[in-house]
């Protein structure tokens, strides 16, 4: 009887002669870019965008390459400077931190009688903590704001990073900082006339966010001539054209270390901020995941907006600001393993209830990146086995980065047409190139903007995979881009004798407009 009337069904659907099914198949698809979200259209994601699609289009062509075709590419390896994703370019994960994960991911192994030989007597004891504390372990959801004593940890390491109490109970981990930073718009943006303040250049996940969520992106430009400074006189600037323009701003976010740029805030400057938002009501969120990558620490240790808010007293108790931090940079580089924090500082119970609210929705961040998150901010201690190692490969790190950071803005500034600022901390160097008229020319002819042209171009004839500026922001007129210093020391040389040689031949070409 089914049978029947399935058959019955498939006739009166299709026909009896089956024709029908033939234009059902070819019908339209649902789904169009005319007819998807057209936020999701909108948005742009240069880190990971067109330049990074070509460049996986020739790592196939090298493959094919390598297996013994025709000869294509002038080089043998594409070089992925477009993302901060250290381990992707060979930067060791620290010994202590896997150790730990593994004993968690697999308790057995604590039940063996080799375990002694295999992992330090501080890590099993810190692993057997971690079961105590967490008795589902890692399988299990968490706590939608993340495992209470993971949260416990990151208290006390900002309460020692700045002098003044942190709650726990403040602290929302995600699996990253990006999706702390979603979360907190999500909360914030109510629809276009609501403004979010960015600076130019900024890193995109802002501008894509700000996108997504249907509010309106207000950019303040940085000083480029003054080390990429902030200054209050461009906030107020900024804040009142987009007022003029029926956009009011909520809130203002500030990077520091910056992305793309390298430059680390003073205190000063950073109350400086804070009190412009203070007067025009803004909601502050502080970008801080590049804190441990400060080169000039010595000269500038980083100070957090924490910090900077609570040494101005308790006139400042009510202000409303949102911190966020991770374990993607720094001197770690566990970007696959995902997890960053938000501490919610000044808001009250009732709004915070909501942020709350939003997490659960995604039940709990992953609770392998707790762990590592909680080993970040409670890393080995002085007379702990495993501490000798864990500074040793922390200080060789940071070295190198620092290293790596001088070394190539010094020889970025000796290139024909390019400048650039010093790389203060992050991990970047954002790249000012000044291209002749006859290259814009080549770029509009193209289809192209003049600085995709460029990067395209390097990426083509050297496999060095770049950003260009114009996914940042920049100032009108003037052409960037940014690229990592991440590639290991070894390759170091060879990656900027490729640029070299690139970049002179391409103002060859085209300086005679100049």
């Amino acid at each position: 009887m089914l049978s029947g009337l399935a058959r019955c069904s498939r006739v009166a659907v299709f026909g009896s002669s089956g024709t029908n099914f033939q234009h059902f198949r070819k019908m339209s698809k649902l789904l169009t870019l005319k007819n998807i979200n057209p936020r999701v259209t909108g948005a742009e994601y240069a880190v990971r965008g067109e330049l990074v699609m070509r460049a996986e289009k020739l790592t196939k062509v090298l493959e094919a390459q390598k297996a013994g075709g025709a000869r294509q590419l002038p080089f043998d390896e594409i070089v992925y400077c477009n993302i901060g994703n250290p381990q992707s370019l060979g930067q060791a994960p620290l010994t202590y931190f896997r150790q730990l994960v593994a004993l968690l991911e697999y308790p057995e192994l604590m039940k063996s009688e080799h375990v002694d030989a295999l992992f330090p007597e501080d890590v099993i004891e810190r692993a057997q903590r971690c079961l105590k504390l967490n008795p589902a372990g890692l399988g299990a959801y968490s706590h939608s704001q993340g495992i209470p004593f993971v949260r416990r940890s990151i208290a006390d390491f900002i309460e020692r990073r700045d002098g003044y109490p942190a709650n726990p109970d403040h602290i929302f981990i995600h699996n990253g900082a990006s999706p702390a930073v979603q979360d907190v718009l999500r909360l914030i943006i109510r629809g276009q006339s609501d403004g979010i303040m960015v600076p130019i250049p900024q890193y995109p996940l802002y501008s894509a966010s700000i996108t997504l969520l249907g509010g309106s992106f207000v950019g303040y430009y940085l000083d480029e001539a003054k080390g990429w400074g902030l200054s209050v006189a461009e906030l107020k600037r900024a804040f009142e054209a987009s007022v003029a323009a029926g956009v009011v701003p909520r809130a203002l976010c500030v990077i520091n270390p910056g992305n793309p740029t390298g430059q680390l805030l003073s205190a000063e400057n950073m109350q400086e901020v804070i009190a412009f938002c203070r007067e025009q009501k803004l909601v502050l969120l502080a970008d801080e995941v590049y804190q441990e990558n400060n080169y000039i620490k010595e000269k500038r240790p980083f100070v957090s907006f924490k910090k900077a808010l609570r040494d101005l007293g308790p006139a400042y108790e009510d202000f409303e600001l949102f911190s966020f931090h991770t374990i993607s940079k720094g001197f770690l580089g566990e970007c696959g393993q995902r997890s960053g924090y938000v501490e919610v500082v000044g808001v009250s119970d009732e709004v915070r209830a909501q942020l709350y609210k939003l997490a659960s929705v995604l039940l709990c961040p992953n609770t392998a990146g707790q762990i590592l998150m909680d080993v970040m901010v409670n890393p080995p201690k002085p007379g702990e086995a495993s501490y000798e190692l864990y500074v040793k490969e922390r200080d060789a790190i940071y070295e190198s980065l620092k290293r790596r950071a001088t070394k190539l803005v010094s020889f970025l500034n000796a290139q024909k047409n390019v400048s650039c600022n010093a790389a203060e901390g992050a991990m970047y160097a954002f790249v000012n190139v000044q291209l002749p008229p006859k290259a814009v020319a080549a770029a509009a002819a193209a289809g192209m903007r003049p600085d995709d042209f460029y990067a395209i171009s390097l990426l083509e004839q050297t496999g060095i995979c770049v950003v260009p500026g114009s996914g940042f922001g920049q100032r009108d007129g003037t052409f960037h881009f940014r690229t990592t210093f991440l590639p290991p020391e070894s390759k170091f040389d060879d990656i900027m004798a490729r640029f070299g040689k690139f970049n002179a031949a391409f103002s060859a070409t085209h300086e005679n407009s100049f």
